[in-house]
């Protein structure tokens, strides 16, 4: 059997309908034929920069929501005809943006039947980074998984820088979730204060404040600095002042999400560097707790969803916007 795949022939295009053969999943494996493929930074900066690209042409696309065609060995937790949302780890001809793709089963959750697949496939990369910023990063373990170690005592003011990002408004969830009674601080621009406030956050600054230290410290309890700082979107990088902000006597926690080649840690914290692929290291359910928090109403789509467009026609243009977008997720409809 034969597919269509959107190659993106060279960096930085054109992009062309080729034709493939159908893969077959290997054990643990399962092919899924696309309803939705949802649009991330790392896409457009693989189409434009060649950022992480073993060779051309290429395959590009990390996340979607489809319709699960076969399983391979070792798979029980799904079936053909399956309605799922996934991540992959992308390789040469294996992203989403193709008619069918292969992925691991512990990056494959099942579609909760009130969300569309649009919404379904907004969802698993960035709660998968937010889950390993909070339980691998901050060490602040996530009731009802397993298998994560936890700082004594925990952290009671955690600063989430970039909380409009996807990973950002997930992990402000997560952390309400993990932790009732602290104080949560994040910034963004003013438009998705509201938005971060409903999701959990007690304080919502400014994104300027992320150059003003005193401004930072002065957010947290007491105006002493926090315990714990989640960088989701490698912000520190460009302003250290954001450093400043932590309490002098504190834990000093730092997680940094992945956001580019050759993230260096700083010196003097307990930091941690974080992806996705660290929470499934740690829990190879942690697919399945998304859909069970989702069932429960426990965890709400992080980002307001836009279909962009329909068809795999729709992604150079939808890739476009990306360097511009922020607090949506762009999708593109099958």
């Amino acid at each position: 059997m034969s597919i269509q795949q959107y190659q993106a022939i060279k960096q930085g295009g054109p992009f062309k309908l080729v034709t493939a053969t159908a893969p077959k999943p290997g054990p643990h494996e399962v092919t899924i034929r696309p309803k939705a493929l949802s649009l991330n930074a790392i896409d457009w900066k693989n189409f434009r920069f060649g950022a992480t690209v073993p060779g051309w042409p290429t395959v590009l696309g990390i996340e979607g929501s489809g319709v699960v065609e076969s399983v391979g060995d070792g798979v029980t937790s799904f079936k053909p005809g399956d309605e799922v949302m996934n991540w992959i780890q992308r390789t040469q001809y294996n992203g989403t943006f193709q008619e069918v793709y292969t992925a691991r089963d512990v990056v494959v959750a099942k579609k909760p039947a009130n969300l569309s697949f649009e919404e379904a496939a907004s969802l698993p990369i960035a709660f998968l980074t937010a889950a390993a910023g909070v339980a691998v990063g901050l060490k602040v373990p996530l009731p009802g998984l397993p298998g994560t170690e936890a700082i004594n005592p925990a952290p009671k003011s955690i600063l989430v820088i970039g909380g409009s990002s996807g990973v950002g408004s997930g992990a402000i969830q997560l952390l309400r979730l993990a932790l009732p009674s602290a104080t949560i601080i994040t910034t963004s621009s003013v438009a998705h204060h509201a938005h971060l406030k409903s999701l959990g956050a007690n304080t919502c600054l400014e994104r300027a404040a992320q150059e003003d230290s005193a401004a930072l410290k002065a957010a947290a309890p007491g105006g002493a600095g926090v315990d714990a700082i989640l960088d989701a979107v490698g912000a520190a990088a460009d302003s250290p002042a954001i450093y400043d902000a932590f309490k002098s006597d504190g834990p000093k926690l730092y997680a940094l999400v992945l956001t580019r080649p050759g993230v260096q840690l700083p010196d003097g914290l307990q930091s941690t560097l974080v992806g996705g692929q660290n929470i499934i290291d740690k829990n190879p359910a942690a697919m399945e707790y998304l859909t069970k928090l989702l069932a429960e109403g426990k965890y709400k789509l992080p980002l307001k969803v836009e279909v962009v467009g329909k068809g795999f026609e729709a992604i150079e243009k939808g890739l476009d916007r990306i360097p511009q977008n922020s607090g949506k997720k762009l999708v593109i409809s099958l």
